[in-house]
Protein backbone atom coordinates (compact mmCIF):
# COMPACT_ATOMS: atom_id res chain seq x y z
CA UNK A 1 0.00 0.00 0.00
CA UNK A 2 1.81 3.60 -1.18
CA UNK A 3 -0.97 5.73 1.45
CA UNK A 4 1.01 7.52 4.25
CA UNK A 5 -0.51 9.31 6.86
CA UNK A 6 0.62 13.05 7.01
CA UNK A 7 1.60 14.59 10.37
CA UNK A 8 0.08 12.98 13.64
CA UNK A 9 -2.42 10.79 11.42
CA UNK A 10 -2.94 6.83 11.61
CA UNK A 11 -4.25 4.73 8.75
CA UNK A 12 -6.72 1.93 10.87
CA UNK A 13 -7.87 -1.39 9.26
CA UNK A 14 -11.29 -1.52 11.50
CA UNK A 15 -12.06 -5.14 12.78
CA UNK A 16 -15.21 -7.24 11.62
CA UNK A 17 -18.36 -6.40 13.60
CA UNK A 18 -19.57 -9.24 15.79
CA UNK A 19 -21.82 -11.86 14.04
CA UNK A 20 -22.68 -13.10 17.13
CA UNK A 21 -23.01 -12.43 21.09
CA UNK A 22 -21.26 -14.22 23.74
CA UNK A 23 -24.77 -16.50 24.49
CA UNK A 24 -24.91 -17.50 20.51
CA UNK A 25 -27.47 -15.17 19.85
CA UNK A 26 -26.55 -14.04 15.86
CA UNK A 27 -26.80 -10.15 15.27
CA UNK A 28 -28.86 -9.41 12.22
CA UNK A 29 -27.17 -6.82 9.88
CA UNK A 30 -29.45 -3.94 10.90
CA UNK A 31 -28.50 -4.23 14.64
CA UNK A 32 -24.75 -4.57 14.14
CA UNK A 33 -22.66 -1.37 15.80
CA UNK A 34 -19.79 0.09 14.49
CA UNK A 35 -16.38 -1.98 15.24
CA UNK A 36 -14.12 0.54 17.66
CA UNK A 37 -11.37 -1.63 17.48
CA UNK A 38 -8.86 -2.48 14.45
CA UNK A 39 -5.33 -2.91 13.59
CA UNK A 40 -2.65 0.11 12.67
CA UNK A 41 -1.93 -0.01 8.89
CA UNK A 42 0.39 3.07 8.13
CA UNK A 43 1.45 5.63 10.73
CA UNK A 44 2.44 9.89 10.05
CA UNK A 45 5.99 10.98 11.01
CA UNK A 46 4.50 12.62 13.76
CA UNK A 47 4.81 16.85 14.33
CA UNK A 48 7.46 18.88 16.32
CA UNK A 49 5.32 18.52 19.48
CA UNK A 50 4.31 15.33 19.28
CA UNK A 51 6.39 11.53 19.00
CA UNK A 52 3.99 9.18 17.85
CA UNK A 53 3.42 6.24 20.28
CA UNK A 54 1.39 3.91 17.96
CA UNK A 55 3.04 1.69 15.13
CA UNK A 56 2.21 -0.53 12.54
CA UNK A 57 0.92 -3.48 13.43
CA UNK A 58 -0.63 -2.84 17.08
CA UNK A 59 -4.25 -3.58 17.95
CA UNK A 60 -6.13 -0.55 18.96
CA UNK A 61 -9.03 0.66 20.76
CA UNK A 62 -10.43 4.15 18.87
CA UNK A 63 -13.67 6.55 19.88
CA UNK A 64 -17.13 5.42 18.15
CA UNK A 65 -17.26 8.65 16.31
CA UNK A 66 -13.22 9.32 15.53
CA UNK A 67 -12.01 9.53 11.94
CA UNK A 68 -13.01 9.35 8.93
CA UNK A 69 -14.29 6.36 7.13
CA UNK A 70 -12.03 5.84 3.54
CA UNK A 71 -12.32 2.73 0.84
CA UNK A 72 -9.10 1.98 -0.57
CA UNK A 73 -8.63 -1.30 -4.14
CA UNK A 74 -12.67 -2.20 -2.39
CA UNK A 75 -11.50 -2.23 1.65
CA UNK A 76 -12.64 -0.31 4.36
CA UNK A 77 -9.68 1.79 6.56
CA UNK A 78 -10.07 4.64 9.14
CA UNK A 79 -7.72 7.59 9.12
CA UNK A 80 -7.66 9.30 12.50
CA UNK A 81 -5.50 11.36 14.69
CA UNK A 82 -3.79 9.43 16.84
CA UNK A 83 -5.49 11.55 20.00
CA UNK A 84 -8.79 9.37 19.16
CA UNK A 85 -7.10 6.27 19.84
CA UNK A 86 -7.81 5.20 23.23
CA UNK A 87 -5.18 2.08 23.69
CA UNK A 88 -3.25 0.12 22.23
CA UNK A 89 -3.79 -3.50 22.96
Amino acid sequence: MNIKPLADRVLVEPAEAEQKTASGIIIPDTAKEKPQRGKVVAVGKGTKDHEMTVKVGDQVLYGKYSGTEINIDGTAYMIMKESDIYAII
